[in-house]
């Protein structure tokens, strides 16, 4: 699936950019092309200088976690849940540990932690695979909710928005809270729907329910506070559970008599692993979405669309929020930058704009996940994991656009 998918989007780029040049006249079209390619491989070496150094120290803090057993502890708690949801993976296996903390740490908007750890958490389910080429359901399953992103506290969008001049950074918190919702929830039915997954199980109930009304409790909260105050709790949550996890780790290491540093210092080599094999998968996909966005395809899309909208008489206004739509799926760097000059053209508190913000947090960018995730492992034969989350991607940024025309319409 990947091997189609990374060609697919040369050969769509290559039919643009023929009709930029044989039909528009835009003669500069194959310089911006090539020019794309080496800008694309140049941000992959940034971004795996900041994910470098970002896995060392997180898998050094997970290596004391391990060592002192709290990862064991969540997988026993959870065991009756994973057994409905991933029967593949035995009870207490210490994947189950660690994928709760990739969830939570999504949940919370630290990106940063989030995937180290999820990456650590598909390196421990490679172990049950036995065909390493194919992704197995447990790993599947994980990777379509990963992508999906439920994330209740969004800080980095409050930051965008922030940084564009708004009065009310925390004005998509809401919308983003509804629109991760349904990504998250369409992800987990379709894989549900593919492995056979019960969701009748009275366990399996009982965690939907229990999720449910956290959620609800959390708008509740929400719609009781200032906006000043909604941002302040936001930073302040995130931040305090983020350092909180650390000192909980290097805490409960020195309890059990563990020597921490060396024991951190173990984890972090690590990293060192992880990110050395991640470099070609990075350069393979970002470079693919570069060529594919320098052709002019997404602008073509774009203008079709618009053209279906008008056809119908519809109000067109979401369509300037796609560009981030469209590309969110290959590229969180593209759409963030998508993002932002949707704020500095339209103005950060136009419809475009706050459509676009919602979007941009209510999942996470699919291929590139695969891409790093996989590539990790050394993963090729995806199976249904690209149609789950691009699924899930859909139903993300059609519950964005009906949300904000609720909110903001």
């Amino acid at each position: 699936m990947l091997n189609i998918l990374w060609l697919g989007f040369f050969l769509i780029a290559a039919a643009s950019a023929l009709i930029q040049w044989a039909v528009l006249g835009n003669h500069q079209i194959f310089s911006q092309i090539v020019a794309s390619l080496f800008e694309m491989a140049t941000l992959s070496v940034q971004i795996m200088i900041v994910l470098f150094g970002t896995l060392t120290l997180w898998l050094g803090f997970l290596r004391i976690a391990e060592h002192a057993g709290l990862v064991n502890t969540l997988a026993r708690w959870l065991g009756p849940l994973f057994a409905r949801l991933m029967p593949g993976v035995p009870r207490g296996h210490p994947a189950i540990g660690l994928i709760t903390l990739n969830f939570a740490a999504n949940g919370l908007g630290l990106d940063n932690a989030a995937t180290p750890i999820g990456l650590r958490a598909m390196r421990e389910l490679q172990t049950l695979n036995p065909d390493p080429l194919t992704a197995t359901n447990a790993q599947i399953l994980f990777l379509v909710l990963n992508a999906s992103s439920l994330t209740l506290i969004p800080v980095s969008i409050f930051m965008y928005r922030l940084q564009q001049g708004a009065p009310d950074p925390t004005l998509v918190f809401l919308p983003i809270l509804l629109a991760t919702s349904a990504s998250t929830l369409t992800g987990f039915l379709s894989v549900a729907f593919m492995q056979r997954i019960p969701l009748r199980d009275p366990v399996v109930l009982m965690w939907m329910l229990g999720i449910t009304l956290f959620l609800g409790s959390i708008m509740a909260g929400a719609l009781s506070l200032s906006a000043a105050a909604l941002s302040q709790v936001s930073a302040l949550t995130g931040n305090l559970v983020l350092f909180g996890i650390i000192i909980i780790f290097v805490g409960f290491g020195a309890w059990r008599k563990i020597d921490v540093y060396e024991t951190f210092v173990s984890g972090a080599r690590e990293g060192f692993d992880i990110a050395k094999d991640l470099l070609p998968y990075l350069v393979a996909m970002l470079c693919a979405v570069g060529v594919l966005r320098a052709s002019g395809a997404l602008d073509i899309a774009l203008d079709g669309i618009r053209w279906i909208v008008h056809a119908f008489s519809g109000d067109d206004r979401f369509v300037d929020a796609l560009p981030t739509a469209l590309v969110k799926p290959f590229s969180g760097s593209a759409a963030r930058a998508l993002l932002i000059e949707t704020m500095q053209h339209h103005g950060v508190d136009s419809f475009p704009a706050l459509v676009a913000a919602t979007v941009q947090g209510s999942t996470e960018p699919t291929f590139y996940v695969l891409a790093v995730y996989y590539g990790a492992i050394g993963v090729q034969r995806a199976r249904h994991t690209v149609g789950c989350a691009l699924l899930a991607d859909l139903a993300g940024v059609i519950a964005s656009i009906a949300v904000c025309y609720w909110f903001f319409g």
